[in-house]
């Protein structure tokens, strides 16, 4: 992580705060005068002083939420709870944030972590990691569906979507119930890769993210570790 960005988590001030501490010479790592902002450390590893007292290192955490509607995958929001507002008191740490975003009105798994490169592991397209969705359309999902998404969906601008498994599980006459697994993830990807088979997204949630499964013991808004 920046050292910049460490220190702003630590609560040493505003990023300009912070640059102002650096530059002041006050902060060390190793025993090393620290002279540029953006040095990258490991606070698990290294010994970083600040007007000479030590940084103490926050254990980093894991915490699994089933996110209901209405709620935002953000850190903080102007307008609306965020998935870190539902947090306990108790489990709050600093640094916190969502690995990755799910829509507002999207419900499901959300990871919240401190763990910096563990989000960068798990949203890197290079690693496709796969993600599950419940999902109920308002219409009838025909027999060639499953075919359509897996060979790969074109939007209407050109963007092409990589293979995605579908798995009808139900259907009345006016919706169908399925699962969709991908492993990439577009902005509104899999609301645009129904429309784009002539159907709209009713109701969308997440299911696993990697190895993580949502815990059906979480009731909307909890969370464990």
């Amino acid at each position: 992580m920046r050292l910049d960005k460490l220190l702003g988590q630590a609560g040493y001030g505003s990023r300009n705060q912070v640059k102002k501490l650096i530059r002041s010479r006050q902060v060390y790592v190793d025993g090393i005068l620290a002279e540029q902002d953006n040095l990258n450390v490991d606070a698990s590893l290294q010994t970083i002083t600040v007007s000479g007292k030590e940084l103490e290192h926050a254990p980093e955490v894991y915490y699994l939420m089933n996110k209901p509607s209405g709620v935002v995958s953000a850190r903080k929001d102007k307008e609306h709870q965020t998935v870190i507002d539902l947090i306990k008191p108790e489990d709050q740490r600093e640094g916190l944030y969502p690995v990755g975003r799910l829509d507002r009105d999207t419900e499901g798994l959300v990871l919240i972590t401190n763990n910096g490169p563990l989000g960068f592991a798990m949203l890197h397209p290079r690693y496709h990691v796969a993600k599950t969705y419940y999902v109920e359309v308002n219409d009838v999902l025909g027999p060639d569906a499953p075919a359509f998404f897996e060979s790969g969906v074109v939007f209407e601008d050109g963007t092409i979507c990589q293979s995605a498994q579908l798995e009808v599980l139900s259907s009345a006459s006016d919706k169908s119930c399925a699962r969709i697994t991908i492993s990439e993830g577009k902005f509104h990807q899999v609301k645009k890769m129904f429309l784009a088979i002539g159907v709209k997204v009713m109701t969308l949630k997440r299911l696993s993210f990697g190895p993580f499964t949502l815990d059906p013991q979480l009731a909307p808004g909890e969370s464990r570790p």
